[in-house]
C-alpha cells in the first residue's frame, strides 16, 4: 500500500462498498478521526448508503449524505444513473462494463470532499480506487489521482490543513489484496454491499459482483456475502 502518515483527521469517500469500507477501517486502525461522506448522486438504486450508514455506526464516525440527486438525470446514459440502460454482467475487464461508467463521477465526490475536509480542517480525503478499476474507469488511474491531488493543493493554497494528504491507499493493489487488507483491519465483510442491481441479495453476476467473487476466491478469504446467482452458476 501507499507509505503515508496516518492522518489527523480524514474525509473518506464511503460508498458501502468493500474498498471504501476497508480504507475506513484501515485508517481508524491507524488511529485516525474519521468523517464518511457518502453521496446520493441519482445511483439506479440507494441501498449502498444504508450500508455506508451502518459502517459509520459501526466506527464510530461522522457521516454525512451529500444530496446531488439532480445529476443522475443530468449524467445520463449510464447503467448506474439510468433505468433505460441495462446492468451488464460478466467480468470489468469487458466491452460492456463502459456503460458502468458515470462521466466525471470521481472528479465530483472528490471535489466535494476536499471542500468538506478544508472547511471542518481534516488533514486527508482518501477513496478506495484500486489497479482493477483502471481499465474501465479513468478517474481511478493513478495519473488522475496524481494531477487531482495537485489541483486540491494548488486550488486551496492558503487553506487547506498543513501536511494535506490526498491517499488512495489501493490504487496499484488488486481487488484481492484489499480482501487481504480487509481481514486483517476486521473489515465486517457481510455489512458492505456491492451489486449495481440492489436486490434483496448481491446478484452475483453483474461486473462488481463478479470481481468481488473472484477476490475472495484470490485472496483465499471466506466469502460471507449471499449471492442470488454465482457468476459459476452455483448460489452463495
Amino acid at each position: 500500500m501507499t507509505e503515508h502518515t496516518p492522518p489527523r483527521h480524514a474525509v473518506v469517500i464511503a460508498s458501502g462498498g468493500l474498498d471504501s469500507t476497508t480504507v475506513a477501517y484501515w485508517l481508524a486502525g491507524s488511529g485516525s478521526r474519521l468523517t464518511m461522506l457518502s453521496f446520493d448522486y441519482g445511483q439506479r438504486h440507494r441501498k449502498e448508503l444504508d450500508f455506508a450508514v451502518l459502517i459509520a455506526d459501526r466506527l464510530g464516525a461522522r457521516h454525512e449524505v451529500v444530496d446531488l440527486g439532480g445529476l443522475g438525470r443530468l449524467l445520463s446514459g449510464s447503467a448506474l444513473t439510468d433505468s433505460a440502460v441495462a446492468v451488464p454482467d460478466g467480468h470489468y475487464t469487458a466491452e460492456s462494463m463502459r456503460s458502468t461508467v458515470v462521466p466525471n463521477r470521481n472528479a465530483i465526490m472528490l471535489s466535494v470532499a476536499v471542500g468538506v475536509a478544508v472547511a471542518s480542517g481534516a488533514d486527508a480525503v482518501a477513496f478506495g480506487a484500486h489497479a482493477g478499476d483502471h481499465a474501465v474507469y479513468p478517474d481511478c488511474g493513478s495519473e488522475f489521482f496524481d494531477l487531482f491531488a495537485e489541483v486540491a493543493r494548488v486550488g486551496n493554497e492558503g487553506f487547506v490543513a498543513q501536511g494535506f494528504q490526498l491517499l488512495a491507499p489501493f490504487i496499484h493493489q488488486s481487488k484481492a489484496d484489499i480482501v487481504r487488507v480487509g481481514e486483517q483491519v476486521g473489515v465486517p465483510f457481510a455489512e458492505t454491499w456491492s451489486c449495481y442491481r440492489g436486490g434483496a441479495l448481491h446478484c452475483g453476476t453483474c461486473g462488481t459482483c463478479t470481481e468481488r467473487i473472484e477476490a475472495f476466491e484470490l485472496a483465499g478469504v471466506d466469502d460471507p456475502t449471499e449471492y442470488a446467482a454465482a457468476s459459476s452458476g452455483v448460489a452463495r
